[in-house]
């Protein structure tokens, strides 16, 4: 059986970044930035708790236009009045010895009214999502001019990460939000050049990573981190299959990406469109990876086993949710063979720093993680 301890030595990318282990805090929303859209300090304990162990922080998704908003509390990067904020949260994880990676997105047709301005929900193509409620209007087309201006919000976004002192940006590709929805033949039904035939329903994806591409090659050092999350399928007839993602990392890798994060429920999930398909979907993506890049796994991990058991399907690099939200300390137990603690309780709010509006919406819709 594989070495626990090689999961906590350094780890250096490509590009020379280096990480002080392979263990990932997944990005995960906390619900507890201000209504102005600001980081607060409750938010910066949580964060400040959690750095420590870890060799990398990916944020929680903040938003690069208004119109991207995809959350209550949700912290936003869309002007350049909130780079002090930001730059106060890259200073937290790192101060704790972890490197600071802002994850950028556009929520698109997963937004609500009520979180953008005018109430203007947008998608690629006038189609409600599947988990939509069944009272909701469909968002609306965007026009090509307002692709473009997305496009370009992800790039200016991606400026203020590099002026607030982050070490890397992650591009949210992935759990049904806008960027997914481009490259999605459920969400996206046009018929100009942006949708239609599998390359151009990847256009998107694509001109949002070169359009960050150039800003990073422009602005940052060579050790800035660049990253990119997707999710490898989607149910239904009609959506993302695992053959459409080999295509879409294929085109991905053509740009100098630091690394991939796919974003699974459980790291040694199976098909979920084609119940006959038992391969692995991380082993399947890394064989299509090819070692060109490190590939980040995550879902479901909750034990040293569980870490070893990741490592062994060939994931570079482990993220790890829930678990670093019961247990700050997570890491240096997993480490030294101590008991984690296994749940959020409300003990957690002021003793393991919890924003009471993270653990509220735990509660509400992650009953599982509450004991």
């Amino acid at each position: 059986m594989m070495n626990r301890a090689s999961l906590f030595e350094p780890f250096t990318f490509a590009n020379g970044a280096t990480l002080s282990n392979k263990i990932v805090m997944a990005p995960m929303t906390t619900w507890s930035g201000d209504n102005q859209g600001n980081n607060t300090e409750e938010e910066l304990r949580y964060y400040a708790a959690r750095s420590a162990g870890v060799g990398m922080v990916i944020t929680g998704t903040t938003y690069s236009i208004a119109g991207g908003k995809g959350f209550d509390g949700q912290f936003s990067a869309e002007d350049d009045r909130y780079i002090p904020s930001l730059k106060k949260l890259a200073q937290t994880i790192q101060s704790q010895g972890a490197k600071a990676v802002l994850q950028i997105f556009h929520a698109g047709r997963l937004s609500r009214p009520e979180w953008v301005p005018d109430g203007d929900v947008v998608a690629p193509s006038s189609v409600r999502a599947v988990r939509a409620d069944e009272d909701s209007r469909p968002p609306r087309a965007l026009s090509e001019s307002e692709i473009h201006k997305i496009i370009q919000s992800f790039a200016a976004a991606t400026s203020r990460a590099i002026a607030a002192g982050f070490d890397g940006v992650e591009i949210h590709g992935a759990n049904g939000y806008l960027i997914q929805q481009f490259f999605s033949p459920h969400a996206n039904q046009r018929t100009d050049s942006w949708g239609g035939s599998r390359p151009a329903r990847a256009r998107f994806a694509l001109s949002v990573l070169d359009a960050v591409h150039n800003v990073v090659r422009e602005q940052a050092p060579k050790t800035f981190i660049l990253g990119y999350r997707f999710s490898p399928e989607e149910t239904g007839e009609v959506g993302i299959t695992l053959d459409d993602t080999c295509y879409l990392i294929d085109q991905l890798l053509e740009r100098p990406l630091t690394y991939l994060h796919v974003s699974l429920k459980q790291f040694d999930l199976t098909s979920q469109r084609d119940a006959a398909d038992k391969r692995v979907i991380g082993d399947l993506v890394r064989r299509q990876i090819n070692g060109r890049v490190p590939l980040i796994g995550v879902g479901g991990i909750k034990t040293a086993d569980d870490l070893i058991k990741a490592k062994a399907i060939g994931y570079d690099l482990i993220a790890v949710g829930s678990a670093l939200i019961a247990d700050p300390q997570w890491v240096e137990k997993i480490k030294s063979g101590k008991p984690c603690l296994p749940w959020v309780t409300e003990e957690h709010v002021l003793k393991y720093h919890v924003p009471q509006t993270m653990f509220e919406t735990l509660k509400l819709y992650f009953p599982n993680v509450i004991g």
